[in-house]
């Protein structure tokens, strides 16, 4: 009889203990589900996205202005493939990879239109991947 008090009282312990849990659960799923939060949620998706695109976009323009200097160079009959050697940099707080041409030109001097070049402006971050670090 002892044994059938214990494994009752044990399994109203255990029903009680997972009806409060579900209840829990079904009241957190309604308040995510509630409209202003799918709002918010959504904006907050919205707003994530548009940094990674606005970050492609920036990679991409920086791409196309390195393609375009080695261009030119190739075009002005400046580039030789023995005289330049290319050097590859990857920034530890950026995916992004940046390439410097090293050639005749002064030392430490940069060819026209390349990274540093005024007119290219300064590289924006985005806020998530200073949210990120």
């Amino acid at each position: 009889m002892l044994k059938r008090v214990t494994w009752f009282v044990s399994g109203a312990i255990a029903g009680i203990a997972g009806a409060r849990f579900a209840k829990r659960k079904v009241r957190e799923t309604a308040a995510q589900l509630a409209p202003p939060n799918i709002a918010k949620t959504a904006a907050a998706k919205v707003r994530e996205k548009g940094h990674d695109v606005a970050d492609a976009v920036r990679d991409g323009r920086h791409a196309m202005h390195a393609k375009e200097t080695e261009l030119r160079a190739k075009l002005d009959g400046q580039a030789d493939d023995h005289d330049r050697i290319i050097v590859i940099e990857e920034r530890s707080t950026d995916t992004s990879i940046v390439g410097i041409e090293v050639g005749d030109e002064e030392a430490g001097a940069e060819p026209e239109g390349a990274v540093g070049d005024e007119r290219a402006g300064p590289r924006r971050r985005s806020r998530r991947r200073a949210r990120q670090q």
